[in-house]
């Protein structure tokens, strides 16, 4: 299906506006960029996140970290009211004191509703050591 490049930057804002609200460190407001519904799978814990209340309790722990997230691949679709984009991303984080820098597969699921764009579904994982 193609898109267009309006479409296409409009689905790949949403990951500046998702960065933004990691950089504000306040879980609930990156919560509130999920729909009520969504399903998060996350790079750095083992339990996948079905409720918003767990998607919040996820982020309360991955934002001690300072994350910072630059893209560095990514292929965005549009499917009606459906978008995906998907790639590799990679994020600056503070551990014990240290900058590191963690790179990952990334796919987020969006769906437009009244509100405008929600995350209905988000995976990430660690690239392997291959």
């Amino acid at each position: 299906m193609q898109i267009t490049e309006e479409q296409r930057q409009e689905i790949t804002a949403q990951f500046d506006r998702w960065n933004a609200a990691l950089q504000t460190c306040d879980a609930k407001q990156v919560a509130a960029l999920y729909a009520k519904d969504a399903t998060l799978l996350p790079t750095i814990s083992k339990e996948v996140r079905q409720t918003p209340r767990a998607i919040q309790d996820y982020f309360e722990e991955f934002l001690e970290l300072k994350p910072r997230g630059t893209i560095l691949q990514q292929k965005a679709r549009l499917f009606g009211d459906v978008a995906t984009n998907s790639g590799i991303y990679k994020f600056e984080v503070t551990q014990d004191g240290e900058e590191r820098f963690v790179v990952a597969r990334f796919s987020f699921v969006y769906i437009r509703d009244g509100e405008g764009w929600k995350i209905i579904e988000h995976h990430s994982s660690m690239l392997p050591d291959v």
